[in-house]
């Protein structure tokens, strides 16, 4: 679909796609097809489906197959909407653009990140970019360039940039920059007592799970936005 072709859409089509940004703000992550049918009262999740091919025809939405919940936002749709305050809130994954540049005060990309290191540490930063952080859901202190594919069905991509509030501590839920011992990754965070579940975004990885009482642990920051760069 070109998000220039962008048309409106029906009242319950509308009511749909406030529940898509609504879902996207609270939790990080669109809402399941089984997820809508209950919040609407569908009989199945295939009356679901059907709303969401027509949001995907009118231009809102592009939905990708292979991924559990690949509902994606257009760009024209997030320009457009008059909900784009909802969709910068807290735990949205929003892309932005960015441009390069050699002054320092731009945010710090922070690449491979050595065993025992801090994460802003000299050697990690790759280079600095001018970037609008009206873009995020909070103000970011760096940017972190994603490895691997374990956050895929949530729309987070190899070499995407990820925009970092740096925290100590996050709520159930959020997408985290997480320190386990020596290894810094990036998962949906989750905390019953002295346990930590850190989970994927693609059901290729079980979980990790972290004693507190016997395993070194540390929150680096939550996630508040993302950049592509449409880097090869």
């Amino acid at each position: 679909m070109n998000t220039t072709d962008i048309k409106p859409l029906t009242k319950r089509q509308g009511e749909i796609f406030d529940f898509i940004l609504e879902s996207m703000a609270a939790n990080g992550a669109p809402p399941t097809r089984i997820e809508i049918a209950d919040h609407f009262g569908f009989r199945s999740p295939n009356a679901a489906e059907d709303h969401l091919k027509a949001l995907d025809k009118k231009g809102h939405i592009e939905l990708r197959a292979g991924t559990s919940r690949g509902i994606f936002i257009t760009e024209q749709a997030r320009l457009n909407s008059q909900h784009a305050e909802q969709m910068a809130s807290p735990g949205q994954l929003v892309t932005g653009e960015v441009e390069n540049s050699s002054e320092t005060h731009g945010l710090a990309v922070v690449g491979d990140v050595a065993a025992g290191a801090p994460i802003l540490a000299s050697q990690h930063v790759q280079q600095y970019l001018s970037v609008d952080q009206t873009l995020f859901a909070d103000r970011a202190d760096f940017l972190l360039k994603v490895k691997g594919d374990s956050m895929i069905d949530i729309g987070i991509f190899e070499r995407d940039l990820l925009a970092i509030k740096k925290v100590h501590t996050a709520r159930n839920n959020e997408i985290v920059v997480a320190r386990i011992g020596d290894d810094v990754t990036v998962k949906r965070y989750e905390k019953h007592g002295a346990t930590v579940s850190l989970h994927a975004e693609n059901e290729d990885y079980a979980p990790i799970e972290v004693d507190l009482q016997n395993e070194p642990f540390a929150i680096e920051g939550v996630v508040v936005g993302l950049i592509r760069q449409g880097l090869q």
